[in-house]
């Protein structure tokens, strides 16, 4: 009986541990500094968007908000096209060429970032693609490849064989087999893989950090870090700033929420 009464109140301290945080930074966009003092757990009286206003213009956060979307959806896309066609290859060849391939593929899962940082420097500065858009969406996509794959890898492994001989007695080759049976029957972990890697690539600091150089190529993680320290008493100005980078990651969960939640448990029971 006593577990029965102290479950709800660690369950709910628990989510006001979480909630009353979250209040505070959205409320705290609304407010000026004064009545965020003053208040910070009750709704805006006089709600102003000037914080997000100055945010933009004066935290440069606007052009660096675009940078990111340019670099995470190119990565993104990038990324899901590379590894579907690799794990699909893994899927169908059989033996273990299928399987060493696949092996080397997710190897880089054991590679941590930091360790691969000098060499990868090197070899982007002398093909010119440091301090570029471009060099970050394939260094993203780099990174991220492994990841996709061993996601489509162990999905692909289900769809039953027969549908595959079906389509070669109907004269499908392999690309026309990967584009007509793969592809639609592995849209909910294409869907999962690609929320997994937009907040991936989204909140990625360490490359735009490492081979950003100049104001205007910098992401939304590299100019926020620079944002905090500039404005690190205003803290509307701040909130704003943080609710400005997570609105696109609540708003590609909330988009692909079905397709995730199917694509999680799609391997779970083979049919």
């Amino acid at each position: 009986m006593l577990h029965k009464t102290i479950r709800p109140v660690v369950l709910l301290l628990g989510a006001a541990a979480v909630v009353l945080p979250l209040l505070v930074v959205l409320f705290g966009t609304f407010k000026t500094l004064p009545q965020l003092f003053d208040s910070p757990l009750s709704p805006p009286a006089s709600p102003t968007l000037d914080n997000y206003r100055r945010a933009v213009d004066e935290g440069g956060l606007g052009a660096a908000f675009t940078n990111s979307l340019l670099v995470t959806a190119g990565a993104v896309l990038l990324t899901l096209v590379v590894a579907s066609l690799a794990a699909f290859f893994c899927a169908r060849v059989p033996g273990r060429a299928g399987r060493a391939v696949f092996g080397v593929l997710v190897a880089g899962l054991a590679v941590p970032a930091q360790a691969a940082i000098v060499p990868q420097y090197v070899l982007f500065d002398r093909l010119g693609l440091t301090d570029s858009l471009l060099g970050l969406v394939l260094v993203d996509t780099t990174m991220t490849l492994p990841t996709a794959v061993f996601i489509l890898g162990a999905f692909l492994r289900t769809i039953p064989e027969e549908l595959y001989e079906a389509a070669e007695l109907d004269g499908a080759g392999p690309l026309r087999a990967f584009r007509s049976i793969a592809l639609p029957l592995t849209r909910p972990a294409l869907a999962t893989t690609g929320i997994f890697l937009f907040v991936m690539d989204w909140n990625d600091l360490l490359y735009p950090l490492l081979f950003v150089r100049s104001r205007e190529h910098r992401t939304l993680p590299l100019a926020l870090l620079d944002f905090q320290g500039e404005f690190l008493t205003r803290y509307p100005l701040l909130f704003a700033g943080v609710v400005i980078a997570s609105a696109p990651v609540v708003v590609v969960y909330v988009l692909l929420q079905r397709h995730f939640v199917s694509g999680l448990t799609a391997g779970a029971v083979r049919g």
